[in-house]
C-alpha cells in the first residue's frame, strides 16, 4: 500500500509541483510557532506539466534540483501533492477494535468495492478520522485512492533533484492545513461556524476550495488561470512566452496595457469566481460565503481582492499564511509577502513535517 495521506513527524520540504513552476518552502517549528527556513520558486519547462499530470520528469526534476540548491536547503525529504481531480476519496465505517496493519488487509480485499479502477493500477492510503457518530464500536475511515502513475511521476521528478518524496497528499487536504494558520485573520470570535471560500487561481486551472466547520472541503476545478493573461500580452505586445511572463510580473508594459488587457482579464476573473460559487450554491445547502480569500499566483493582480469585493458584495482579501511566523535571514521578506498567494499548497505540505 502506497503511502499518500499520512505519517511523520520528519523535516520535509513543501514542493508544490503546478503547471508553469515549483515551489518550494520549508518550515521550523519552536513552541507553536512556526519559522520559514527557505522558499524559493523556479519556472518549468513549457509544458512540463499539463493540467496537473508531470509530462517531462526530467525537466521536472532538473528544475526543483536548481530550486533545492538555491534554497542552501540540508533537508532531502519532500512532502508532494497530486490534484484534487486525481483522487477518488470515500468516508467508511470500520470497526474500531482493528489495528491499523488489520485495517490495511482489510481495505485491500475490500477497495474495489468503493474504487472504479483495477487495484493494480491504484495507490491507496487511509486516515482514521475519528469514532463513529452512529455507532461506538465503529470509527470513521477516509480511503483515497489515486492513479499509480501520478504518484510515480512525482516521485520519479523529486528523486531525480536527489531528494525522496516520503509524503504524497492531496491539494485540496492541503491548502485546508494552511488556511488554518490563517483562519484567525479573518474571522475572529465565532469564526469556527463561518463559510469561507477559497479560490486558487494558478497558471491553467482555478480550484475553489469552500471550507466550512464541518467535513471535507468542497472542492471544484475549473480550466481558466493567468496564463490566459500571459498568451493575451504575447499576442498584444510580440513577445515571446518569457518575456510576457517577466512583463506581467515586473511592469514596463504599453500605457493601454492597463485598460486593454489587464482589466478585462480581472473581469473575466470575477467572472470565474461568480460562475465558480454558483456552482457550489446549486450543489450544497449554502447559498452564501462570509469570506472569500484568492490564492494562487494570479491573486497577487493589484486590485484584484477589491475588484472581487466590490462585485459580489463579499469580503475578500490575499491569502498569506506567513503572517504570524518569523523568517531565517536567508529568506527576504518582501519577495516571501508577493509569492505567498502562490505558496498556500506548498506551505500546507511543509506543515506535515509536523504531524504527530
Amino acid at each position: 500500500m502506497l503511502t499518500f495521506l499520512n505519517k511523520g513527524p520528519t523535516p520535509m520540504l513543501g514542493l508544490d509541483i503546478s503547471s508553469t513552476s515549483v515551489k518550494l518552502l520549508e518550515l521550523s517549528k519552536s513552541g507553536g510557532k512556526y519559522r520559514v527556513e527557505s522558499y524559493g520558486v523556479e519556472p518549468l519547462p513549457e509544458n512540463a506539466v499539463v493540467e496537473k499530470n508531470i509530462a517531462d520528469v526530467d525537466g521536472v526534476g532538473e528544475a526543483i534540483q536548481r530550486l533545492v540548491s538555491r534554497a542552501k536547503t540540508k533537508v532531502k525529504q519532500a512532502a508532494v501533492a497530486v490534484a484534487g481531480s486525481a483522487v477518488i476519496t470515500k468516508t467508511i465505517e470500520m470497526a474500531a477494535n482493528l489495528s491499523e496493519d488489520e485495517m490495511e488487509n482489510l481495505l485491500q480485499v475490500e477497495a474495489d468495492q468503493y474504487i472504479p479502477y483495477p487495484l493494480d493500477e491504484v495507490a491507496l492510503d487511509f486516515e482514521v478520522l475519528g469514532p463513529s457518530p452512529r455507532s461506538e464500536d465503529q470509527v470513521e475511515v477516509l480511503l483515497a485512492a489515486c492513479r499509480k502513475e501520478n504518484v510515480e511521476m512525482r516521485q520519479a521528478a523529486v528523486e531525480l533533484a536527489g531528494l525522496k518524496a516520503k509524503v504524497v497528499d492531496i491539494e485540496a487536504h492541503c491548502m485546508q492545513r494552511a488556511f488554518n494558520l490563517v483562519r484567525e485573520q479573518f474571522t475572529g470570535e465565532g469564526g469556527e461556524d463561518q463559510i469561507i471560500a477559497i479560490i486558487d487561481i494558478g497558471a491553467t486551472m482555478t480550484t475553489l476550495s469552500v471550507l466550512t466547520s464541518t467535513g471535507t472541503p468542497y472542492t471544484r476545478e475549473q480550466l481558466f488561470g493567468g496564463k490566459q493573461l500571459t498568451e493575451e500580452i504575447q499576442r498584444r505586445y510580440s513577445l515571446s512566452v518569457e518575456e510576457a511572463g517577466l512583463a506581467k510580473k515586473q511592469g514596463g508594459l504599453p500605457d493601454d496595457y492597463e485598460s486593454e488587457v489587464l482589466q478585462p482579464f480581472k473581469e473575466a476573473v470575477v467572472q470565474q469566481v461568480t460562475r465558480s460559487l454558483q456552482f457550489f450554491y446549486s450543489s450544497s445547502a449554502y447559498d452564501d460565503v462570509d469570506h472569500i480569500i484568492l490564492a494562487g499566483g494570479t491573486a497577487s493582480i493589484d486590485g484584484l481582492a477589491d475588484m472581487v469585493s466590490a462585485k459580489l458584495g463579499t469580503p475578500t482579501s490575499m491569502a498569506n499564511p506567513f503572517v504570524n511566523m518569523s523568517l531565517s535571514s536567508k529568506v527576504n521578506e518582501v519577495n516571501l509577502s508577493n509569492d505567498a498567494p502562490a505558496l498556500m499548497i506548498a506551505c500546507g505540505l511543509a506543515m506535515r513535517s509536523f504531524d504527530q
